[in-house]
């Protein structure tokens, strides 16, 4: 697990960081706190109310620090949870090298991905899960919304006073889960936004690989770049006015994701032929752009999968014995054993 105790210096990329060496984390807490604001900002009207507030915003952006937060638990905490921030892809998109999985046929489960990595000769821990880590935030979020569609319509439905108060209970109980589930799927999509995090080249250029070009090599380029760095030169006002228009069309989670990821890895080359030519220096007006632009992908993204989650809760069931979101809300299902129980 090479990629999780590599230590951040004080001075890179010309920025006066923290002298006390820290853990990489991506984007580090500005960033992410931005991801996660802009995302819950630019939500439309048809998402539910709770969500469309300054509060519900700044709890996002809080929340989206928390897996850094609980790094380090020890094991088995950190198997799946410290190596689900990063996918190291070399130049062609493959997972760690050309014997890896290539992003584009990502097997189903984290298991059989591990099965072929181990198979190719590559090393598990670091290869990283973000892909599936976004998946699998994604999915849990389309959950909680179905969750939230039925207990609101029930709520607002039920003329039992006691099954109505629950009902309200409950849905408050899944406010808080949706929110901290916003804030976790906002830290991977963030992780994916940020070059170093998709990339073999994830802390200066690698040296197992030729270098033509001369980048740096320095083992304190990629918390610079996303620590200090962008904590100076990154706003949410300008992060906002860089994202781009929703995309929403056409939406499979399965390509959506590896596709999200290699737009990252694109920009892998473009940020060390900027940090060659001293972009990164102060006042130097292209780094600010670099950084702004990644955030704002980030929050694009994050925007996006945050509707499309709403979007498919409609068509889901959810419970046991199951209900039908689309019956509940329609009042032609009553929900009451799917939500409360039975036994």
């Amino acid at each position: 697990m090479k990629r999780l105790v590599i230590a951040v210096s004080a001075l890179t990329l010309g920025v006066a960081a923290l002298s006390a060496p820290a853990m990489v984390s991506a984007w580090g807490n500005t960033g992410h706190r931005l991801i996660g604001v802009a995302a819950v900002r630019g939500l439309p009207g048809e998402m539910p109310a709770f969500l469309r507030t300054p509060g519900a915003a700044a709890e996002v952006g809080e929340l989206a620090r928390e897996p850094d937060r609980t790094k380090g638990g020890g094991q088995p905490h950190d198997r799946e949870r410290d190596t689900a921030h990063f996918i190291d892809m070399d130049d062609a998109a493959h997972v760690i090298s050309a014997a890896g999985p290539s992003i584009d046929a990502l097997p189903r489960l984290k298991s059989e991905y591990d099965a072929a990595l181990v198979a190719a000769g590559l090393d598990v821990d670091d290869a990283g899960y973000l892909p599936y880590a976004i998946m699998d935030g994604y999915q849990q979020l389309v959950r909680d919304f179905a969750t939230w569609r039925v207990l609101n319509a029930a709520e607002a439905r039920e003329s039992d006073p006691g099954k109505r108060a629950w009902y309200g209970e409950d849905r408050l109980r899944r406010e808080a889960l949706i929110l901290r589930d916003m804030g976790y799927l906002g830290h991977y999509v963030g992780d994916g936004s940020q070059p170093h995090h998709t990339t073999i080249h994830y802390n200066g250029w690698s040296r197992d690989v030729p270098n033509p070009e001369g980048f740096t090599t320095s083992r304190q380029t990629h918390g610079a770049f996303e620590g200090a760095f962008t904590a100076r030169v990154a706003r949410l006002d300008a992060v906002e006015a860089a994202m781009a228009a929703p995309r929403l069309d056409g939406f499979d989670l399965r390509a959506r994701v590896p596709a999200y990821l290699k737009t990252t890895l694109a920009e892998v080359l473009p940020f060390y032929q900027l940090e060659k030519a001293g972009g990164f220096g102060e006042g130097d007006v292209r780094g600010a752009a670099f950084a702004t632009g990644r955030l704002a992908a980030g929050a694009s993204e994050l925007r996006d999968l945050f509707i499309l989650a709403w979007r498919d809760s409609a068509d889901d069931e959810i419970g046991w014995p199951k209900v039908k979101v689309a019956e509940v809300e329609a009042g032609t299902a009553d929900p009451w054993l799917a939500m409360y129980g039975e036994d």
